[in-house]
């Protein structure tokens, strides 16, 4: 299996672009037949042989999936893939920018909350997908360069059947995550899961960052119900899924009702086997019960317990009916059809930037992403917010050293009018 990155559903070449930035990716390859390369390159010479040695152990790293991607490298092209709701006139609306200091003026380039006391309703689509099975990561970096007091700076996975210009607080998610500022008390990164019909909190705080800087928010949600929140490629909090979110007695209720529906189906296919077998020379299930058309067809040799019936040769088709749909469960960390991802909030102060959103089923990749991204510009940033600061303090000196001169020349002229 080659190296690669898949882009699911396709893309443009604006995000094919994007993932050139992050190092390891390679293109996908050809099918099976690219293991057949080094035993014909060996044959042929030696020094080739090496160099399909090193070409197989790059076959033989694992396929990272990407959902969606965005760095919002292409300017104002971003409003072509992103939808304002039209739920409430009253929504703010965000900008494109890179803030009054940044690491890069055009990577650096985010959607920015622009209006104080609005609350924002943004989404985005992309072909949906199945976490189930596989790691479900999801990543952004946030910039709260206005010092926000109280406000959002999360995002939202939505299912893809979302009305992208009715969305609201009130639109269902899948996953809420990211941070939440509001005075003292508040100060926390939010990992709420839907489950059975229900929004669940991660019982364990995890504070946020407070600051002016731009910090990467990282979670990952695995299939062994394991997960892990990082902030700025370090891991702040991780555990289980079930104990961390204090599912346990939910989870179990819901294998117990799934066992359940398990043999109460074992019993209906066990019931009166005599009447479901049918003549061995017919081919096709509406000749034999057109009582049970377009149920499902199960090929089993009509016999139970090792004991074959003699004189019967061939395979005797029974008719089984299929479990509804809804019987389909999935676990904790598994949503069947995530299609979109989702700024639902609301801030008092605005000026916030939302930038590098990536969701993927590949932890590496996400690290790699990061460091290609976020990783490349904190540190300008920083220098820059350091230039800016000593400009403005000698400002404020100039300032006040002028004050001070012109009030020691009016305290003369005062004196000198009293005179």
């Amino acid at each position: 299996m080659a190296a690669r990155v898949t882009i699911a559903g396709g893309t443009s070449g604006r995000r094919g672009s994007q993932s050139q930035g992050v190092p390891g990716v390679v293109v996908r390859g050809a099918g099976g037949g690219a293991g057949l390369v080094p035993l014909v390159l060996a044959m042929a010479a030696p020094r080739l042989a090496l160099v399909a040695a090193c070409v197989l152990c790059v076959l033989r790293v694992a396929p990272a999936t990407v959902y969606f991607q965005e760095q919002f490298l292409d300017g104002e092209h971003w409003r072509n893939r992103w939808v304002q709701s039209a739920n409430d006139s009253r929504f703010g609306h965000f900008r494109l920018s890179s803030g009054t200091f940044y690491g890069h003026k055009e990577k650096d380039k985010g959607l920015q909350t622009s209006q104080d006391g609005r609350r924002y309703a943004l989404s985005a689509r992309f072909p949906a997908f199945s976490s189930r099975g596989r790691a479900l990561v999801l990543q952004f970096s946030v910039k709260h360069g206005q010092r926000l007091d109280c406000g959002g700076g999360y995002v939202k996975l939505l299912p893809a059947d979302v009305d992208q210009t009715r969305l609201s607080a009130r639109s269902p998610y899948y996953v809420m995550f990211g941070p939440d500022i509001c005075g003292f008390d508040l100060k926390k990164v939010h990992v709420i899961l839907h489950f059975q019909n229900q929004y669940h909190h991660n019982k364990k705080p995890i504070r946020c960052k407070v600051d002016a800087f731009t910090h990467l928010y990282t979670l990952v949600l695995r299939p062994d119900l394991t997960y892990a929140v990082k902030i700025d490629g370090q891991v702040v909090e991780a555990g289980s899924v079930e104990y961390d979110w204090q599912l346990t007695s939910l989870r179990s209720a819901r294998r117990a009702a799934a066992r359940a529906r398990e043999q109460a189906g074992a019993g209906h296919q066990a019931q009166d086997w005599e009447k479901q077998f049918l003549d061995t020379s017919t081919s096709t299930a509406g000749e034999w019960s057109p009582g049970l058309d377009g149920a499902a067809l199960l090929q089993k040799p009509p016999y139970q317990d090792g004991l074959r019936p003699e004189g019967i040769s061939g395979d005797v088709w029974l008719q089984e009916e299929r479990p509804p749909s809804s019987w389909a469960e999935f676990d904790l960390t598994e949503f069947e059809d995530i299609g979109a991802i989702g700024l639902d909030l609301w801030q008092v102060r605005s000026g916030t930037i939302f930038d590098n959103f990536l969701i993927t089923d590949d932890e590496d990749y996400a690290e790699r992403f990061g460091r290609a991204t976020w990783g490349e510009t904190k540190g300008p940033e920083r220098e820059m917010d350091e230039v800016l600061t000593r400009e403005e303090l000698r400002r404020a000196q100039e300032e006040e050293e002028e004050e001070l001169r012109a009030g020691r020349w009016g305290g003369r002229g005062s004196r000198r009018d009293g005179l």
